[in-house]
């Protein structure tokens, strides 16, 4: 099509449309792969990720061509830009009714086009629905492209597969550096920036799960079609990364790009933050690297053992340019983080363990090891196992919910649990693609999983940890629903391969307050129902009531208190104390706190109320 100037209704729409205020907050004086981690936080809280069929309507208010001859306040094609021809009339276009599932020619009909495709992510949701990277395009484009990675195509007419209609082709790599010979999708110059920000935006949104995607390991690299490296931080191989760089250099942010990131952030709750600001490509991805390995993490030990996890901690390498740090459980890598200290559960109770750390800088350069932290597990415990369904909420209409709950004793990374729902198909049982939790749950903390059309009289979207319209969180109350680790089941509700109508419809099931164990076996006796749309006491951290519900057997004084809180009981049984403010915080712990004496000191506490918790009781008091 002929491009045109937008009209002044547009312009003037844009210049009201900015980023929200304090939508970025925190993000001044960060560079580097510390600034990608703080877009990620922020534009990762609060989403709200809808079913991949809701995206044929949601296109029309994303995705409808009004920037180049067409009427913005009455067109209702489609821009594609797999077909659009900015310099003259399209070869054919599409309404939203037009989508198809296959073609065998260009023009007849468009399809969901994943930018980052599925096979990346196993098409699991959030990913599989996020506006931000799947978008309208030629269905017979977007099967010929397969899963191959955008790139820049040779020139050579022999290695040159395919030409389109609009000068994008498929042809044979030749991205400068990268070892990837296969075949490469080129768009057009007009949409190179585009593309590049979509695929950046989710390195950003995706971190903490980048290396849980299938990504370039494979055995033959020059045949492996996928730009992701396994890291984290980086995401992409480099010479992908400069090619991205490049393209987000060679075509500025458009007009289109800024309507559409606020037409998604209404609809998602989130926005690509280099649409806002796309400086930020370069001061994440453009710092050097030096060819000098780190320095030793050292002072490696466990401060917390259990027998399902422990806690270790290590004093941190000396280099600044040190970004993470990798462990490793008996010779095998099984976590990384930023931090100096971290949780590794799983474990198997009466089991012996050695652990080392090792930090990694900007280059990916590996320091040597750490000394070695020999661990054996605790026979038990009086923690949960894992994380369990603590509430299931079936009402009218969308009230649909679910709250999960913490009680491992650690904070528990949330990469690799799933929610996974079972439907019924021509008499037999299917598992739809699961729809994966992310981030972290703090010990002693319950998050809610709501469906986003969801009106409960105590509990707004708002309030939620996650909000999905994923399969997950579509059901009717006959579907079996479980909480999984990887690809093993936690925590089950309802009976797999049946209907479970009689049970699970229109009612609100409560974990009773004795049930702090998940289990891989639907028990109706450890639920307590209620009516439909209860909802009662959702979310959040440890509540007064259930802090305070057995804390019977420790008397503690004075209270108000200034300095030191004293405690008469059988306090030598004793294996942790903490204090934890009215929102669930937890601001201290202690081990063995009264190993040599009958106190807590409260000196350095801010006044106000506290509960302190001694393993599973607690008192309330006032810190003067």
């Amino acid at each position: 099509m002929k491009k045109i100037l937008l009209p002044i209704i547009l312009i003037s729409s844009y210049i009201t449309a900015q980023v929200p205020a304090g939508y970025y907050n925190g993000t001044a004086g960060l560079t580097g792969y510390a600034l990608k981690s703080k877009l990620h936080d922020i534009i990762s809280d609060k989403n709200v990720n809808w079913n991949y069929s809701d995206l044929q309507d949601y296109y029309n208010q994303t995705d409808l061509d009004i920037y180049y001859d067409h009427n913005a306040s009455n067109t209702t094609l489609l821009l594609d830009i797999y077909s659009e021809i900015p310099s003259g009339p399209d070869a054919y276009e599409y309404t939203s009714q037009q989508m198809i599932g296959s073609a065998s020619a260009e023009g007849q009909g468009w399809n969901r086009e994943h930018m980052m495709p599925q096979s990346t992510f196993y098409s699991n949701y959030p990913m599989y629905s996020d506006l931000f990277y799947v978008i309208p395009t030629d269905a017979r484009i977007n099967q010929l492209r397969s899963n191959y990675p955008y790139g820049i195509s040779t020139t050579t007419p022999s290695n040159i597969y395919y030409n389109f209609t609009n000068s994008s082709k498929i042809g044979k790599s030749a991205i400068p550096n990268w070892v990837y010979t296969g075949r490469v999708y080129e768009p057009i110059d007009e949409f190179k920036g585009d593309v590049a920000r979509s695929l950046l935006y989710f390195a950003v949104r995706y971190e903490g799960k980048l290396g849980t995607f299938n990504y370039n390991n494979s055995a033959n690299p020059t045949s492996d079609t996928n730009p992701l490296d396994g890291t984290e931080e980086r995401a992409f191989e480099p010479a992908y990364i400069a090619m991205l760089l490049q393209w987000n250099q060679q075509d500025p942010v458009s007009q289109r790009e800024i309507d559409r990131n606020n037409k998604v952030y209404a609809l998602q709750k989130n926005r690509n933050p280099f649409i806002d600001n796309p400086g930020w490509v370069n001061t994440i991805w453009g710092q050097a690297a030096d060819a000098i390995a780190p320095q030793t993490p050292s002072n490696l030990i466990s401060t917390q053992n259990s027998a399902y996890f422990t806690t270790l901690s290590w004093s941190p390498s000396s280099d600044a340019d040190v970004i993470g740090y990798q462990v490793f459980q008996n010779g095998t890598l099984v976590a990384t983080t930023k931090n100096t200290s971290i949780s590794i559960d799983h474990l198997t109770p009466s089991t012996a363990y050695n652990f080392t750390v090792k930090a990694y800088d900007n280059g990916y350069l590996l320091s040597p090891d750490s000394n070695i932290a020999s661990v054996t597990t605790l026979a038990s415990d009086i923690y949960a196992k894992d994380l369990y369904v603590s509430k299931y909420l079936k009402g009218s209409s969308n009230n649909k919910g679910i709250e999960i709950t913490n009680k491992t004793g650690h904070p528990v990374n949330l990469s690799d649990y799933r929610l996974s729902i079972q439907f019924p198909s021509s008499g037999n049982y299917y598992f739809p693609a699961p729809y994966e939790l992310e981030g972290t749950v703090q010990n002693n903390e319950s998050f809610v999983i709501l469906n986003p059309g969801a009106n409960f009289s105590c509990y707004t979207i708002s309030q939620a940890k996650f909000v999905t319209a994923a399969p997950q969180m579509t059901f009717t109350g006959s579907q079996y629903l479980e909480l999984r680790y990887k690809s093993t089941t936690i925590d089950a509700i309802g009976i797999k391969s049946q209907s479970n109508t009689s049970t699970l419809s229109n009612v609100s099931l409560y974990r009773k307050a004795s049930v702090n164990q998940p289990n891989n076996i639907f028990d109706l006796n450890e639920w307590d129902s209620y009516a439909s749309n209860y909802c009662q006491d959702l979310g959040g951290t440890l509540s007064t009531r259930e802090l305070t519900a057995s804390n019977s057997g420790f008397a503690i004084y004075p209270n108000p208190v200034y300095d030191n809180l004293y405690v008469n009981g059988a306090t030598e049984k004793v294996k942790t104390a903490q204090i934890i403010d009215v929102s669930g915080k937890v601001i201290y712990t202690e081990k063995d706190p009264f190993k040599n004496k009958k106190n807590i000191s409260v000196q350095g506490i801010p006044t106000g109320m506290y509960f302190l918790k001694l393993d599973e009781k607690a008192h309330q008091f006032i810190k003067k």
